[in-house]
């Protein structure tokens, strides 16, 4: 007898659907799986034979063959072991056939429990897109599913819990739909805890406006790691779209078990500098996604940046420019988001003193200018921002007046960005980051004494035309905040200042 169920692959983060097709034939007892599976693929016909029998219910002894169809997409993962199980309880005759509209997923353990699997969010989305709308998937991995609008998802603890359903004995009541609360801000630093550093703050304030790229460089001790760490308390809240784009991201790396289901706090990762270029960018068998699209719609803190390895730094530059990044393997090739706010910190030469008030830098001209050559010209260039930053005196750490919130930066920070959203309605884009050549010529073309300004920076810097796009880019996201529609003098000399500290010169 033929038996067919419907599942799902996934492939990066594009989802494909899966027929599970099971034919019994007679003949000497034999199981077969087919259809480019994996080895996590073949190795589930122990898992389902001994998960059929500790359900209480006769594997055949028959010839058995499944086949995974489309034939010529890989397969991969323990995601078919519950939908291989009811199609050979089906081809048995031990099951009525499973209406074709029904999608089914999940893991099997030996005893027939159904286990949580990666990648479910991405997989049930692209499913109901595709017109379905019933799901079965493990219990620990409904909370998740349960946030798609319109779904209805059935937890499922077990094999037979599953079977007395279908056969419509003992019914599995599905999974409330989750309405979306809004983004959190509950790990990150407050801005008031920082003391001292207005500039910085300030500089910090303008970056998250415009989701503009930010190098701190200072002395050690002078607040780069904290004031990194706190950025991500100014961030607006995430929006339902937003946290749906990174939930499915960390739903194929496995990252949301145990957890409420859905991200509504902006990514902060902070990969060490020892971090290879697989694991910042994505990589390995399965072309899974890196550190910097785990931070997407997030941070990406990147500290001691001159430590980090040339060739992963240098990766970095098409991120930064695409906001995406395609990760290419023998078997697979994807394609992930990467959207995030480069925060770089580093110090102004190795010993770390250069520029101190109290400490004199023991460095040599060519060790700073060794040091300095550590971060390309090109990837400085996608930097928007270049702060400078000093140790804080006794006087600003002891201060008692309370320093401005979080809350209260970010309400500056979310009519910022709404302006901007208002702007880019039509244009794809949400940020003036991400304006191109075209639209930064629409909405940021200087006249007058901003021309003659921007005209004489760009010769005294010796900008290339990259940073100084960035410098328009900076100056209407300045504007913004004063909730300007002109760029005044004011807001394009401020953004050239960000251009020129003195501790980056020899950078």
């Amino acid at each position: 007898m033929l038996a067919k169920v419907e599942s799902y692959g996934l492939t990066g983060l594009n989802g494909f659907p899966v027929t599970v097709e099971t034919d019994i034939a007679p003949g000497l007892p034999n199981y077969e799986t087919v259809g480019l599976p994996d080895a996590a693929v073949k190795e589930s016909r122990e898992r389902v034979q001994a998960a059929i029998r500790h359900s209480g219910f006769a594997f055949p002894t028959a010839r058995i063959t499944v086949n995974l169809a489309p034939a010529d997409l890989r397969k991969e993962g323990s995601v078919y072991d519950l939908p291989i199980a009811l199609s050979i309880l089906v081809a048995g005759g031990m099951l009525r056939p499973v209406p074709n509209d029904i999608i089914v997923l999940g893991e099997l353990a030996l005893d027939g429990a159904v286990r949580p699997i990666s990648g479910i969010l991405p997989m049930l989305i692209d499913a109901y897109h595709k017109g379905n709308s019933i799901f079965f998937v493990p219990k620990d991995n409904a909370q998740e599913a349960s946030y798609i609008r319109g779904a209805r998802v059935f937890p499922v603890e077990n094999l037979a819990a599953l079977v007395s359903h279908l056969r419509g004995e003992i019914a599995i009541a599905p999974a409330e739909a989750k309405p979306f609360s809004g983004g959190t801000h509950k790990n990150a630093v407050d801005f008031s805890e920082i003391r001292g550093q207005s500039a910085a703050k300030r500089a910090a304030e303008i970056a998250v406006a415009g989701n503009h790229n930010i190098l701190l460089c200072g002395t050690p001790g002078s607040g780069k790691t904290m004031l990194a760490r706190a950025i991500p308390s100014i961030l607006p809240d995430m929006t339902f779209e937003e946290a749906l784009e990174t939930t499915k991201i960390h739903s194929i790396t496995g990252a949301l078990k145990g957890t409420e289901g859905l991200v509504t706090e902006r990514p902060f990762r902070a990969p060490h500098h020892g971090a290879s270029a697989a694991s910042l960018i994505g990589g390995g068998n399965r072309a899974m996604p890196g550190e910097i699209s785990l931070a997407h719609n997030g941070v990406l803190f990147l500290d001691e940046l001159p430590e980090f390895h040339r060739d992963v730094l240098e990766a970095l530059r098409q991120p930064l420019e695409d906001g995406e990044v395609t990760v290419s393997r023998t078997a697979v090739t994807a394609t992930y988001p990467a959207r995030f706010l480069l925060v770089a910190a580093m110090n102004p030469c190795p010993c770390g003193n250069r520029g101190s008030r109290t400490k004199p830098c023991t460095c040599t001209p060519a060790q700073i200018r060794r040091y300095a050559g550590r971060i390309s010209g090109p990837l400085l260039d996608r930097i928007d921002l270049h702060i400078e930053m000093t140790e804080v005196g006794y006087r600003e750490i002891t201060e008692r007046r309370p320093a401005e919130s979080s809350e209260t930066v970010r309400a500056r920070v979310a009519a910022a960005r709404a302006i901007q959203l208002a702007r880019f309605r039509d244009l794809g884009i949400r940020t003036n980051a991400e304006m191109n050549g075209e639209l930064i010529r629409r909405f940021c073309d200087p006249t007058g004494a901003s021309e003659k300004l921007l005209k004489d920076a760009f010769k005294k810097l010796q900008l290339s035309a990259r940073a100084y796009q960035r410098v328009l880019k900076v100056a209407r996201t300045i504007a913004d905040l004063e909730n300007s529609e002109e760029i005044r003098p004011e807001h394009y000399a401020e953004a050239i200042q960000y251009r020129s500290m003195s501790m980056l010169s020899d950078l």
